[in-house]
C-alpha cells in the first residue's frame, strides 16, 4: 500500500533542535517548509525534529528506535558531533565521546537506519565556534576538536559511500568557513549565540540558505532514479 506521507528525520543535538531561537526562525522548521514544496514524489513531506540538547552519539544510539526508527523514516538527517567532541573537567581530559566511539556511533546509526528503510542518509558537519582560544587541560581547544570531529565524519561518509550505502555528506563546516572568508561576510560572532556555539537567527540563516538547496536537489534526484 502506498504512504501517503514521506517521512524525513531529523536525528541529532541541540544544532538540530534550535536551543535558544524562536522554533519557526530554525533551519528545522525552514527545512520543513521548504519540503512542502517538493512534489515530485506525489505525496507532502512530513518533518519531524529528533534533535535533543547536549547528545552525543551514545546517547541518540540508546533512543534511536522508540525516537526515530520505529516511525518508519524514509529519509533521515544526523547532525552530531559538538557534544561528543567536547572535554569536560571531569573526565581526565578525555573527550565526552572518543574518535574511535563516535565513528563506530556514526556508522551503527546509518546500518540500522538502513536496516529500518531509510531510503537515503544526510551526514552533516558542525559548523565553526568561538571556542577556538579556550584550551582544556591537555592544551586542546574546542574548535581543534571540534575540526578534528569534522574530519571524522568527512572519512566516514566517504567509508559508507564505498560500501555503497546510501549516504550525503553536506559539509557545513567547509561551507561557514568559505561563507566566512568572503570580503563582506557577516562576521562569525553574529552568527553564534552568546555562548560561542549555538546558532543565532542569523546562523540559523546560513544554514537555511546552503543546507536546504542540498538537501532538496538530492531528494529530487533520488526521486527521478526511482521513478527510472
Amino acid at each position: 500500500m502506498k504512504s501517503n506521507s514521506i517521512k524525513f528525520y531529523l536525528f541529532g543535538d541541540s544544532i538540530c533542535f534550535g536551543q535558544l531561537v524562536n522554533a519557526y526562525k530554525t533551519w528545522a522548521s525552514n527545512l520543513a517548509v521548504d519540503l512542502g514544496k517538493v512534489d515530485e514524489y506525489g505525496v507532502p513531506f512530513v518533518v519531524q525534529n529528533a534533535g535533543v540538547n547536549g547528545d552525543t552519539t551514545r546517547q541518540a544510539l540508546q533512543r534511536m528506535h522508540y525516537d526515530v526508527t520505529s516511525h518508519g523514516p524514509d529519509f533521515m538527517m544526523i547532525q552530531f558531533g559538538m557534544n561528543d567532541c567536547n572535554y569536560w573537567a571531569d573526565d581526565q581530559n578525555l573527550p565526552r565521546v572518543s574518535p574511535n566511539s563516535f565513528v563506530a556511533n556514526l556508522e551503527e546509526i546509518v546500518e540500522r537506519a538502513i536496516a529500518f528503510g531509510v531510503r537515503h542518509c544526510f551526514l552533516n558537519t558542525n559548523h565553526p565556534s568561538l571556542k577556538g582560544s579556550f584550551s582544556h587541560y591537555s592544551g586542546i581547544t574546542y574548535d581543534d576538536s571540534n575540526a578534528r570531529y569534522n574530519q571524522l565524519i568527512r572519512d566516514a561518509h566517504e567509508r559508507m559511500t564505498a560500501t555503497g550505502k546510501p549516504v550525503t555528506l553536506i559539509d557545513m563546516e567547509k561551507i561557514w568557513l568559505d561563507q566566512l572568508a568572503q570580503p563582506a561576510a557577516t562576521e562569525l560572532e553574529s552568527l553564534l549565540l552568546e555562548d560561542g556555539i549555538h546558532l543565532s537567527e542569523e546562523g540559523h540563516a546560513l544554514y537555511t540558505n546552503h543546507l536546504i538547496p542540498k538537501v532538496i536537489e538530492k531528494l529530487i534526484e533520488i526521486s527521478e532514479l526511482e521513478a527510472d
